[in-house]
C-alpha cells in the first residue's frame, strides 16, 4: 500500500474533534482530513472514493468500547492497519471575553459531559446540553455568539473556531484515553508503519459447554497473550454473541497460525480484523507541547 502520510483520512465529527487529533498524531500534518457527520458516513467514505483510509474511535479507557464502530467494522470489508491512543483532555470553551461565572449552559457530546461529572457537581447551576460531537458544540457556541453558553471540547477545537478556553482539565480522571483504529481496504501495512505485533479478530461459537474455553485454550497453550476480550450481540439473532479478541502476536508467527487454525475448528464464524503495531499510551499534555492540540 502507498504511504498514508499524504492520504485522505475520514473521521467522524467536525474539524477539531479528538479523532482529528488522533489522525494527526498517527500520520502527521500532511494528511488530508475528511470530516464526516456520522459513523455510517465515515465507514462509507472509502467506498464512495471520498477517502483513502478511515480513522475510527474503538475504545475509551473510562467509557469502554465504541460499539457502533465495532459493528460497522465487522460488517465492512475494511482491515485494521494501524492503532493510535491519545489522552482526552476536556476544556470549558466559550466566546472570547466570556467568563465562567457568567456561563449558564454547557454543551458537548453526552460522553464528554458524563466524563466531567465533578465539574458539574461544583457548578450545579450549569445546564448540560447534549450535542452531536465536541468540536461541533464549539462551532455552535461561536455561531450563536451568546456569552452565557459554553462547550466542552479539545484545545484544538477552541483554536480552530477562535474561541476562548475558560478552564482546562474538566475530566474527572486524568487517565482518560481513547484508542483509534486506522482502517484500509487492503490488509497491507502502509509503507512507513513499523512491523505489526498485535492482532484483532472476531468469532462466534456454538452454544455448548466449554465452547469458549476450547476456543481460547490454543492461544494460552502457546503462550500468546490475550490483551482484550469482549462479547457483542449478533444483530438479527437474539441471544447469540460474537467475541472480539486482541492478541499480542505477529500474523506470521507459526504459533499464532496454528492456534488460529484450532480456533477455526470450534468457531461458527471467524474473521481476522487486522494485524498492526500496538500503540503506546502517552501521558496527558504531551500533544499540547508538540503543537498537535
Amino acid at each position: 500500500m502507498n504511504s498514508a502520510a499524504t492520504a485522505r483520512i475520514a473521521f467522524q465529527g467536525e474539524r477539531g474533534a479528538f479523532s482529528e487529533e488522533a489522525a494527526l498524531k498517527l500520520l502527521g500534518a500532511d494528511i488530508v482530513l475528511v470530516p464526516c457527520p456520522t459513523f455510517d458516513a465515515t465507514f462509507s467514505a472509502i467506498r464512495s472514493q471520498a477517502a483513502d483510509y478511515v480513522l475510527a474511535p474503538m475504545e475509551n479507557s473510562l467509557a469502554g468500547s465504541v460499539h457502533r464502530s465495532f459493528d460497522l467494522l465487522v460488517a465492512s470489508d475494511l482491515h485494521i492497519v494501524g492503532e493510535v491512543i491519545i489522552p482526552i483532555v476536556h476544556n470549558l470553551i466559550g466566546l472570547p471575553g466570556a467568563a465562567l461565572d457568567r456561563i449558564t449552559s454547557v454543551e458537548s457530546h453526552p460522553v464528554a459531559l458524563a466524563q466531567c461529572e465533578q465539574f458539574f457537581i461544583m457548578h450545579p447551576r450549569l445546564k448540560r446540553i447534549p450535542a452531536e460531537d465536541t468540536a461541533g458544540s464549539v462551532r455552535e457556541v461561536i455561531r450563536v455568539a451568546d456569552p452565557t453558553r459554553a462547550a466542552i471540547a479539545s484545545k484544538r477545537a477552541a483554536g480552530l473556531h477562535g474561541a476562548q478556553i475558560l478552564q482546562e482539565h474538566l475530566e474527572d480522571d486524568r487517565e482518560n484515553y481513547t484508542r483509534f483504529f486506522l482502517l484500509a481496504p487492503s490488509a497491507a501495512q502502509p509503507q512507513e508503519f513499523p512491523a505489526a505485533d498485535k492482532i484483532s479478530l472476531v468469532f462466534q461459537l456454538a452454544h455448548k459447554p466449554g465452547a469458549l474455553h476450547h476456543a481460547l485454550e490454543p492461544f494460552a497453550r502457546r503462550n500468546i497473550n490475550m490483551m482484550k476480550i469482549e462479547s457483542r450481540p449478533v444483530h438479527g439473532r437474539p441471544w447469540q454473541y460474537r467475541f472480539y479478541l486482541d492478541l499480542q502476536a505477529a500474523a506470521s508467527d507459526p504459533g499464532f497460525v496454528a492456534a488460529l487454525a484450532e480456533l477455526a475448528l470450534h468457531a461458527v464464524e471467524l474473521k481476522v480484523l487486522g494485524s498492526y503495531k500496538s500503540a503506546e499510551t502517552a501521558p496527558a499534555g504531551k500533544f499540547v507541547s508538540e503543537g498537535i492540540q
